[in-house]
């Protein structure tokens, strides 16, 4: 398992940083005013940027783990924050609704961080698949290429062996001829030496 490097998770520290400051901030965003939108969704931009960073350096898979331990960890101590100090937080009543409006809060930045990752991750798989394409393309092109050398090795053995094949047949053809002629001067010697005995037996007599 590769090991990831301890700076890696400086980026999870931020979000938890960003997630648990956004308990300071007005639940009414929209009668509040713009600005206080404005701050809310620039801090929802710093949460996907980090779950972008976080999909980078520490992968979808380990980097899901740590963002879901980052949201649980700042939720939890959201909670006790909010219960120690609610007055604070202008929580006459502590009420239970009131916690699930933070942690609300808190976890709507993080899934902004789960939505960064999840884009993070869906540019790389279409890279990655663009990256596929065109190597399944260069292998088409590469097997096509080596089928049409490999024809052409074929046929140029082909025809190497047809060539051969005649020069052997005419080879052949003319050791043929050349005994065929041996024999026939050779019989025709003989006939000549037959004629030569017979032509001195009959000048002795």
């Amino acid at each position: 398992m590769i090991e990831k490097k301890s700076i890696y998770y400086a980026t999870a520290v931020l979000l938890a940083v960003i997630i648990f400051a956004s308990n300071f901030l007005s639940t009414d965003i929209f009668q509040s005013g713009y600005q206080n939108f404005s701050v809310w969704f620039i801090l929802m931009l710093f949460s996907l940027a980090c779950g972008w960073l976080i999909n980078k350096t520490l992968g979808y898979v380990h980097g899901g783990k740590v963002v879901f331990s980052v949201i649980v960890s700042t939720s939890f101590l959201s909670a006790v924050m909010i219960s120690i100090f609610s007055d604070y937080f202008g929580l006459s009543d502590l009420l239970v609704e009131n916690l699930i409006l933070f942690i609300l809060r808190n976890i709507t930045l993080g899934a902004m961080a789960f939505f960064g990752m999840v884009l993070c991750e869906l540019i790389q798989l279409q890279k990655d698949g663009e990256a596929g394409k065109h190597k399944l393309e260069e292998l088409r092109r590469l097997m096509n290429n080596a089928q049409k050398e490999a024809q052409m090795i074929v046929e140029d053995a082909r025809m190497k062996a047809d060539n051969m094949l005649y020069e052997a047949q005419r080879a052949a053809d003319e050791v043929l001829d050349r005994k065929n002629q041996v024999e026939y001067r050779l019989k025709e010697f003989i006939a000549v030496e037959r004629e030569l005995i017979k032509k001195y037996e009959s000048e002795e007599e």
